[in-house]
Order: structure tokens, then sequence, then C-alpha cells
């Protein structure tokens, strides 16, 4: 798990209002009926959601969706007006926004817009990048919107190694933004953005796990996370992305390939606290429906709280709570299983 830190987490605690403690505490009840029952029971409203500013990428990473074109859903942009309608039906019990699921934010024209509109509600809100558009006029925009955390992609310390994974991408700029982002952060005296440098460690970059801890001090973020790698077609690897280091691999090898290390119990908190919703309006499970296959709604046609609490939602918690194996998007779940490091 990421590593406690005080500013960051007492940030998160001033967005905390009596309405949205009542909350949080009705659906963590809920949620924890739900699994000693095996009854779903859903009180509350969403504690944080995922929305995603868009499908387009600029990279080709070899284990993403949007890298490799491969959605059957539209590629599209998230409209502000559509967005600020949605985060209206739902700011006074919503404490957490994360402005992304898949494609990079920062191609969003109105992205820091929108996150300047949930900022003036008290949300606290997170996104991830690949930074290449941390230009140094979107770096100060980025501090003026009131972002509270920024992750920046950053899967290896040389482009040799770097360009492996991210296909297409350029290290130097990515470190370049960063280092704009803390310049802005000191030059406007703003303790905002918490910065990350998020690490995926695959087979390619495993050997610069300590390089990057260098590398972030050295450009002045706040802090490293390590995250294991998810891989469609484990068992076979066929990318040759598994890494050999145990503690940051999600798979075990066996004589017939790779099998997936996690237990899959049957209940998941983020169907009780944390919807996903794509740029077009469909209501997503979770971060692992990268297609938004198991739809739950449409808030093109529907109120985000009918949709919470309708027959659809009810029966995929239902089905959870009977057998979580049987989901197909949750047979690669990393819940539980992600890791961080910062030693």
């Amino acid at each position: 798990m990421a590593r406690f830190n005080r500013s960051d987490s007492l940030n998160l605690l001033t967005k905390l209002t009596p309405r949205r403690a009542w909350n949080a505490l009705k659906v963590l009840s809920s949620f924890y009926i739900s699994k000693w029952t095996k009854r779903p029971v859903q009180w509350g409203y969403p504690i944080s959601i995922s929305f995603e500013p868009t499908t387009s990428c600029n990279l080709r990473c070899p284990e993403c969706p949007s890298g490799l074109r491969a959605f059957t859903r539209p590629i599209g942009m998230l409209q502000p007006d559509f967005f600020s309608e949605t985060i209206d039906q739902l700011s006074k019990e919503l404490l957490y926004l994360v402005f992304y699921f898949q494609g990079e934010p920062y191609l969003n024209p109105d992205f820091l817009d929108m996150v300047a509109y949930a900022s003036k509600k008290k949300i606290y809100t997170a996104t991830s990048t690949n930074a290449h558009y941390l230009t140094d006029e979107n770096a100060k925009r980025t501090i003026e919107s009131g972002l509270d955390r920024l992750i920046i992609s950053i899967d290896g310390t040389t482009q040799e190694v770097y360009q492996q994974y991210r296909i297409g991408g350029d290290l130097g700029k990515v470190i370049e933004g960063a280092k704009n982002i803390v310049k802005w952060k000191k030059t406007l005296k703003s303790n905002k953005p918490f910065v990350v440098f998020q690490f995926l460690v695959v087979k390619p970059n495993e050997h610069q796990v300590e390089d990057v801890k260098k590398l972030a001090k050295e450009v002045g973020v706040d802090d490293v996370w390590f995250k294991t790698a998810q891989v469609y077609d484990f068992k076979n690897d066929p990318n040759q992305l598994i890494p050999s280091i145990d503690k940051y691999s999600r798979y075990r090898k066996t004589e017939n390939g790779h099998t997936f290390k996690g237990k899959l119990a049957n209940h998941c908190w983020r169907l009780w606290h944390d919807p996903v919703i794509t740029w077009d309006g469909l209501v997503a499970p979770c971060c692992f429906d990268k297609d938004a296959q198991h739809q739950l709604g449409d808030l093109r046609k529907k109120s985000f709280k009918e949709i919470w609490k309708n027959g659809a939602y009810t029966t995929f918690r239902k089905n959870i709570l009977k057998g979580r194996k049987n989901i197909d998007i949750c047979s690669n779940c990393s819940e539980g299983t992600k890791v961080w490091s910062n030693d």
C-alpha cells in the first residue's frame, strides 16, 4: 500500500464534511452486511468515482486497450456540461474523484477546467498522466486548478528501457513535465498536487527500481509508487513483461506457464463505493472493465442515483457475492494485490 503522507492525508481530510462522513459510514456498513449475509444491500452513494476525460492516447503501450486502439466502444472526449451535471448530482456525498480510466487526460482541452470545477466543490481530485503534455503553461494551470494528486507514469529511467513499454514515448518530456510541476508548486507556494512517480514494474525495467528512487529525489517529486502489471495473456506472456522479482508480480511461474497469485474472495469493496463513468456516460462496475462491457446504466438516459440502486447494479453485486471467479473482469483483478514501495 502507499506510504502515509501527512500533508496529503490532511488535505484529503479537509474535504470531509459531516454529510460525506455519514454517507461513507452508510456505504461501509452496507458492504459488510452484504459480505456477511451474501445478499446485496446498498446504502448511500459513491465515496469516490473514476471519470474518464478521454479514450484517446498518444502512446501505444502493449497491455493497454487505449494504446492498442483495441476498444469496441467509441473514442471521444468528456464534455464539460455533461461532467458538471453529473458532479452536481453527486458532489454532496462524493469525497474523491479520479480523472482517469483509459486514455491521456491532458488530451482533453477542457480537462483542467473540469478539475477546477470539482475543486470548487471541495472534492479531492486526482489524475494519472504519461506527462507528455505537462508544458510550462499546463503545469502552471494544473497548480491553479486545485488538483490534489498527480500520478506520473515513468516506467524506466533511460530512454532505451522506458520506450520498451511506453511505446512512442519520450522520457525527456516526462522528466521535463515533472520538473515543470515542481517548479510551479514552488513559484505559486502551493503544497498541491501531491506528485507521485508511478513505476509499472515489468521485466524490461525491473533492474531500474533503485534508479527511479534516485531520479525522483533529483526531480523533487513527493513519492515513488511501484505497481504490478496486468498482463492479459498471463499464462503465455507473449510480450515478456512479467517480472522475475516475485514481490512485483501478480503471477506465479509454473511448468504450464504463469498463474494468477491473487485469491478471488466473493466480495469486492469497489462495487459499493467506486464506480467508473466513461466519457460518454456509461456506468461500469470498476476500472477492470476497460471496454465497459458490463454496462450498469447510461447517464444519457437516467440520473446516476437511479442507476446506482437499479436492477442491473443489484444483480452484479449479487453475482459478485455468489461467485466472483465466474465474472470475466475479476479473473485478472489486482484488488488487494497491488504493490507499492517507498524504501
